[in-house]
Parts: C-alpha cells; sequence; structure tokens
C-alpha cells in the first residue's frame, strides 16, 4: 500500500475512486443527499456503496474516530478490493471535522490484510495508491507525515505477527522463529542471543525443556535486547512461543488441534514489538524473551505425573501435559529475572487458556497482575490503542487450587473454576517478590486468532498485544 500525504486537492481524472464517510446524510451537499436517498443508505447499519458517475464510495460511519473510524476504513478498502481501482482519494477533513490519519491508516492497512502464500493461485495482492488530501489541515505536512510513518511501522509489524501466526508449523518451528529474530536484529542493530536445549539443561530450565523434548525440532530461547542510549527506564516482554502445541501426551480432541499453530501468538507479539521500537525512536531499553517449543508425543515426551524443577528451583507436578505453556513461561521468566537487572516493567504474553474465552470473550486480552495502578495503565494503552483488556482478578482462595500434594505446585487446577486466573497465579510463582507489581499476565487466547473475521481483522491471526503495548510505552512519557 503506497500512501502520499497531498497539500491541494486533486482532479477526478487522477484517481479511481474517492472514499467520502457518511456521518449524516442531512450533511452532503445536495446532489449526494438525492443520490444516497434513492438507494435508501442507512447510515446505522454500516451500509457502503459505490456511485460511478461520481466515483465516490459512501461509507456509513457515525463516529468520525478512533475504532468506528478504522472499522469504516477497512470497510472501504474491503469494498474497492472488489473493483478493478488502484488509486484511492481521501480528504482528511470530512463532515467538517478533520480525520486522525492514524486512524485512518490503521484501518486501511490492517483492513487490506490477506493470508494467501499457500492459495495454488496466489495473486500478489493490488497495490493500492492512497492519496491523502490535507488542504485546511491544522497540523503542518511534516507533522502528519511522521505521524504516516509511525503508524506504517506499527500495522507493519501487526501484519508480520499476522503472518508468523497463520504460517502451518511445518514451516515455522523453533528454529525458523529464531532466525526471524536474528534478521530484526540485523536490520535494527539489536542485541540478539539464542540459547538451544544444551543452555536449557546446563541452566536447569527443565519446565521449558520437558515440553519439547519429544519434538524433532529443537526448543530456543530467544533473547531480543534493544537498547537506546540514555534510557528512560527497562521492560521486559515475554511471550509464549508454541509453534504447534498437539496437546502432548494429554492429547487434544481432533477439533481443537486444528488452529494450534496460533499457540506461538504470544512469542510472534514479542517479536512484533521488537521489530517497530527503532522506527518509533523508542526511549526505553527493552527485552524481548520468547520460549519457541513444540509440544509432541513420542517415547521421549514429558508425561502426567512427572515431577518438573524449574529454573528458580520450584517442583512442578504435571497433572496435563496440555498445560503446557505455564512451564515454558516459567523458566522464561525467571530468565529474564535472572539475566536483567532493574526491570521497571515485565508483560507476558500467551494463548494460554480457554477458559479466557469463556470469560472474556473471543476479543479481549485477559489481564492479571498485583497492581491496581499498572492495570490501569495498560487500561488507558487499551482504549487509545483499541485493543480490548480484561481484568481478571486474583484473590486469596485461588491459590490453593495449583497445590500438590507431592510437588510445590501443580500446572493445572483441581477444578475449570477460575481456570485463566489459576494460570496466571502458576506464572507469579516464577516472579520475584521485587518484581510483583512491576508484572502483568496476558492472557491473548481470545484476541489472537480467530476463524470468524471482526472489525479490521480478517480469518486468522489478529497481531493481538503489538499495539497494545507499543502503545503502553508510548504513554509513560505523558
Amino acid at each position: 500500500m503506497n500512501i502520499k500525504l497531498l497539500k491541494n486537492d486533486i482532479e477526478k481524472k487522477q484517481f479511481d475512486v474517492e472514499i467520502v464517510l457518511v456521518k449524516n446524510i442531512k450533511n452532503l451537499n445536495k446532489k449526494e443527499k438525492e443520490i444516497l436517498k434513492e438507494i435508501n443508505f442507512d447510515v446505522k447499519s454500516s451500509d457502503a456503496y459505490f456511485h460511478t458517475n461520481t466515483k465516490k464510495l459512501f461509507i456509513a460511519c457515525t463516529v468520525l474516530k478512533k475504532e468506528d473510524l478504522k472499522i469504516a476504513f477497512s470497510t472501504a478498502i474491503r469494498t474497492i478490493k472488489k473493483f478493478k481501482f488502484s488509486t484511492i482519494k481521501i480528504n482528511l477533513l470530512q463532515d467538517k471535522k478533520e480525520l486522525n490519519i492514524q486512524d485512518m491508516v490503521e484501518g486501511l492497512v490492517l483492513g487490506n490484510y490477506e493470508f494467501t502464500k499457500y492459495k495454488s493461485e496466489n495473486k500478489k495482492s493490488k497495490t493500492f495508491k492512497i492519496l491523502i488530501c490535507t488542504q485546511n489541515s491544522k497540523e503542518d505536512i511534516n507533522s502528519l507525515n511522521k505521524k504516516l510513518q509511525d503508524i506504517l511501522a506499527i500495522t507493519s509489524s501487526v501484519n508480520m505477527v499476522r503472518n508468523i501466526v497463520n504460517t502451518p508449523p511445518e514451516d515455522y518451528y523453533p528454529q525458523i522463529m529464531a532466525e526471524d529474530a536474528i534478521k530484526i536484529a540485523k536490520r535494527d542493530n539489536l542485541e540478539c542471543i539464542i540459547h538451544g536445549e544444551e543452555y536449557l539443561l546446563k541452566n536447569q530450565m527443565n519446565a521449558m525443556l520437558s515440553v519439547g523434548r519429544a519434538s524433532r525440532h529443537e526448543s530456543k530461547l530467544i533473547h531480543l535486547s534493544y537498547k537506546p542510549k540514555e534510557p528512560k527506564g527497562k521492560i521486559v516482554l515475554v511471550g509464549k512461543g508454541l509453534t504447534y502445541d498437539s496437546g502432548g501426551l494429554s492429547l487434544k480432541p481432533a477439533e481443537f488441534m486444528v488452529s494450534m499453530k496460533c499457540d506461538k501468538s504470544g512469542g510472534s507479539a514479542v517479536l512484533g514489538i521488537m521489530n517497530t521500537l527503532k522506527a518509533l525512536n523508542c526511549q526505553y531499553e527493552v527485552h524481548g524473551i520468547i520460549g519457541a517449543v513444540e509440544n509432541m508425543i513420542g517415547a521421549d515426551a514429558f508425561k502426567p505425573d512427572d515431577v518438573l524443577v524449574a529454573k528458580n528451583a520450584k517442583t512442578i507436578e504435571v497433572r496435563n501435559t496440555d498445560a503446557e505453556g505455564r512451564l515454558v513461561l516459567a523458566d522464561c521468566l525467571c530468565y529474564a529475572q535472572d539475566e536483567i537487572e532493574d526491570i521497571d516493567y515485565i508483560f507476558d504474553y500467551a494463548t494460554l487458556t480457554g477458559a479466557c474465552i469463556v470469560a472474556l470473550g473471543n476479543q479481549t486480552i485477559g489481564t492479571m497482575g498485583h497492581s491496581n495502578k499498572l492495570k490501569t495503565k495498560m487500561q488507558k494503552a487499551a482504549d487509545s490503542s483499541g485493543e480490548l483488556i480484561g481484568v481478571l482478578p486474583f484473590n486469596r482462595y485461588l491459590p490453593a487450587m495449583i497445590k500438590s500434594k507431592i510437588a510445590d505446585i501443580t500446572n493445572s487446577s483441581s477444578s475449570r473454576a477460575g481456570g485463566a486466573i489459576t494460570a496466571g497465579l502458576f506464572l507469579d510463582n516464577f516472579i520475584k517478590k521485587e518484581n510483583k507489581k512491576k508484572w502483568l499476565h496476558l492472557d491473548i487466547a481470545g484476541a489472537a486468532y480467530s476463524e470468524s473475521p471482526w472489525a479490521y481483522n480478517s480469518f486468522g491471526a489478529t497481531g493481538s498485544g503489538v499495539r497494545l503495548t507499543l502503545d503502553f510505552i508510548k504513554k509513560l512519557d505523558k
């Protein structure tokens, strides 16, 4: 998508279609009113109508900001893709209101996404030329261009994450995830350390090591570091990178095994965030740590009834090998806190529990932690970025559900009740006392992947967590 800002208006001959948002038909000119009244255009029903003579695509949008604006422009680009148009005009000023250029572009770029790599008739997506006319804007063209470049960097990373998550496990496994991390590091001058299973064994990271033991692909601990000069603080991001999860010996039912390529969404989100920091000139030191593992079955698979010793010497009774993501995260969280000093924030991302989807639905990230202040900060980032979060509260009674009679804790609760929260409480065992109020657990199980398109998300991966976290970091200076 080639997007260009223009200071002046342009003539019809210079574009194929113009996007016009309709908040209220009464606010249109006389000719446009007649056109839309004739077809019973309904603003409240998210209607879209292309008028050939005027070359205008009318898109219903009752609120000209934030999510409504993004969804309107995603509807517009999806409608335009049905035609043979290539050059699109958009006026920044619509209905006497200057639109937010970042919301516009986010809707266009994310709404345009399709994953067609494995289609036998895969055709390259059409490259649209989008001309945004900025005449009468309150902002100068340089300021608008900076905002444009920032949102293009963010949406590019979101779509990169979508591509990674949507790629089948036969083509995307721990080594490939490690290679992607190395590419990002080389391009943006980040530090990158890749540890294999020998390192995991030597450093008593037996929880993570056990999960990947039956796979033909070696597990990888990936550590990316972004270090600007004189950083304002230090942020650690930890991602679950299960490139495929069969459930292990606690084998998933067939219908639940399909789409388990999405279990790498947490680790992929960390890659996406790290992919964007240099472009946004981030002033914080950020570490991205990913446990890239494949959970398979075989003679060497870890078993229910095993007792694993994690990096911090906590013992874990395995009651369900399909509760594997928390085992990987446990060792990765320990590694992060042992290797990185003076952490200000530590966030983990994981498609961890189906219980989170039951609790919050398919679009909302479950958020857990000990600091109400930190949860409030993350909520502000959610409100601004458009990603949805819901807080799931810890309480004094739930930890008893993950106690073990033969080890310190068990990896699977004795009850389905509060399953997303008890998974978060399991991870709490691997957060050091001094970091308790610096940590948030983000269960992205519902939001990361959907087989039912919604808003500006198509079938499959959404890139959940990327926009939310980048917005959080941006707001730290305010």
